[in-house]
């Protein structure tokens, strides 16, 4: 689901009076000055039509069930309305909580919204309420963490109320600190106002950092997102926090900016409100007064503004209909992966246990032969597996029966939307068994395709699960021109003339969120030229994507 709403949930650092106070000042601030400059000598209680096409709603309340004020600008545009709301809310002696909320509301029914960019009044309300996430400040621009402030950092990663990602950024080794800051960091975080806990590790910092962190480093001018709920005693915790590296930030700034806003965003609208919030009621406009000179006219006026009411109020249900829709849809993806990841983990489980049973038979066998060194002695991998997406595409390379013929930009990009090393795991074992099935087929030694290879499991040779591998795409795919194109990659003419061939096969390399990485394969002529990939990449698109 592609996010497309604005928002900010923080808790002020001021009370409840001078919260409502501040935000009331900044968005006077932000309406009045460019480039909106609207009048806002009518701000009052009510509906308030501020500029042509611009109204204005503002209510509140105080009593036992606690206190909050709200405003909420609408401004027409061509093609639907721009709806900003901005709530504070105080429940008993607790915290008071500030909401931003900012989303396109089409005119047309058929219409995708437009997403929204971080307003500059989220900057704003950051600068005057001392706005906090749990331990953590919650800035407009990144702090720097100097070596004092590590420990503190630690414990705002491992703050079980976080509900904000804390993006770090570290500097390269021998770049000016400053120089950087302004020209990288601060372009590339900026987006991230009021949506993420920003850092930067100064150089004196960074070693402490990630000496405390030695399972999620960051380091070497590359940016981690951090997900609430850190464990820093656990290895495997720390593929869940996305690492970007420094070769995307610099060669491609604005693709990197894209790229590391996506989790922030969708955390922001997923995210469940506080109950403090989401206890808050709907808002209900009120219809204008109306100025006709007879009662006819009034209730003319009277009459228009109820239509524009329900219309407004039908937008916005439009757009709350699509939301549970993707959500829904999201949801069924979940469900989907998630009984994947059980199945593998069974089958994983499955193998691991057969692996040590063998293991255990063979130290035996050796002990009984008067080999009992050979039998403990620690196994040395004569080869390193590669590490990355990059490094994945360098040993394609040095195999002879396996070619590469599709865009290295899309499985570069893997390497800064993965969670951890998991995914480059799956696609190295991936190929090393394509390596040994179209060597099989080439000495004649086969008779099936690829999948049945991995059923019969030969032994000797590397195969994958079966239930990974998809023999061709359903018949809606293919019927559908478009993704059917996606599915079309390049091979040499001697395999066909066209240049290029459908490529329905494809391995699943990954899963458990949006990006589920494809390799889509060719091995119609495996036996003579080898086999063709034409895609390591993000799931392309289908009936479920």
């Amino acid at each position: 689901m592609e996010t497309r709403r604005y928002r900010m949930v923080v808790t002020s650092g001021l009370d409840y009076v001078k919260t409502g106070a501040g935000v009331d000042d900044q968005l006077r601030r932000w309406l009045k000055e460019p480039p909106k400059g609207y009048d806002i000598d009518a701000f009052a209680e009510g509906r308030n039509e501020i500029a042509r096409g611009v109204t204005l709603d503002h209510d509140s309340t105080t009593g036992t069930t606690g206190a909050y004020g709200r405003w909420r600008l609408r401004e027409t545009a061509p093609g639907g309305i721009w709806q900003t709301t901005v709530l504070a809310r105080q429940v008993g002696g607790g915290p008071t909580w500030v909401q931003l909320d900012v989303e396109h509301l089409p005119d047309d029914a058929d219409a995708v919204p437009v997403p929204a960019k971080t307003p500059r009044l989220a900057k704003s309300l950051l600068g005057v309420l001392e706005a906090r996430d749990g331990l953590a400040d919650v800035t407009p621009m990144p702090q720097v963490v100097e070596p004092d402030d590590v420990d503190s950092v630690i414990d705002e990663l491992c703050d079980e109320n976080r509900r904000l990602p804390i993006v770090m950024a570290s500097v390269p080794y021998g770049v000016d600190f400053d120089t950087w800051l302004e020209r990288t960091i601060d372009p590339l975080l900026r987006p991230l106002a009021g949506l993420a806990i920003l850092y930067v590790l100064a150089p004196e910092a960074e070693p402490r950092f990630n000496r405390t962190l030695e399972h999620h480093r960051v380091y070497g001018g590359g940016v981690r997102t951090y997900l609430p709920g850190v464990d820093p005693a656990w290895p495997a915790d720390g593929q869940r926090h996305r690492v970007m590296s420094r070769r995307l930030i610099t060669e491609k700034p604005q693709q990197a900016r894209r790229i590391l806003a996506q989790l922030p965003q969708s955390l922001a609208t997923r995210v469940p409100l506080p109950e403090e919030l989401d206890s808050v009621p709907v808002m209900r406009t009120r219809a204008r007064e109306g100025g006709g000179s007879s009662e006819l006219e009034r209730l003319r006026n009277e009459s228009n503004a109820l239509l524009e009411i329900l219309e407004e109020a039908g937008r916005e249900q439009r757009v709350r209909a699509d939301e549970i829709r993707d959500l829904k849809h999201d949801l069924r993806k979940a469900e989907d992966n998630e009984t994947l990841l059980i199945i593998d983990y069974d089958e994983q489980y499955r193998e691991l246990y057969e692996a040590k049973a063998q293991v255990l038979t063979l130290q035996k066998r050796l002990l009984v032969l008067g080999a009992a060194q050979d039998a403990y002695a620690p196994v040395e991998n004569t080869a390193a597996d590669p590490t990355s997406f990059e490094e994945i595409l360098t040993r394609i390379e040095q195999m002879p029966r396996v070619h590469f013929t599709g865009r290295t930009k899309d499985t570069l990009e893997l390497d800064d939307q993965a969670y951890g090393s998991s995914w480059v795991r799956m696609a190295w074992e991936a190929l090393q068994a394509l390596e040994g099935f179209a060597d099989a087929a080439s000495e004649g030694r086969i008779n099936c395709d690829f999948k049945q290879w991995c059923t019969d499991r030969p032994s000797g040779v590397h195969t994958i699960s079966p239930r990974k591998i998809v023999r061709d795409e359903s018949k809606t795919v293919k019927a559908k021109a478009t993704w059917r194109k996606q599915r079309t990659f390049p091979v040499p003419e001697y395999v066909n003339p066209d240049g290029k061939v459908f490529m329905g096969a494809h391995l699943r390399i990954g899963g458990g969120n949006t990006i589920a990485p494809r390799l889509h394969y060719y091995d119609a002529a495996c036996a003579d030229h080898g086999i063709f990939i034409g895609y390591i990449g993000p799931h392309l698109t289908n009936t479920l994507t």
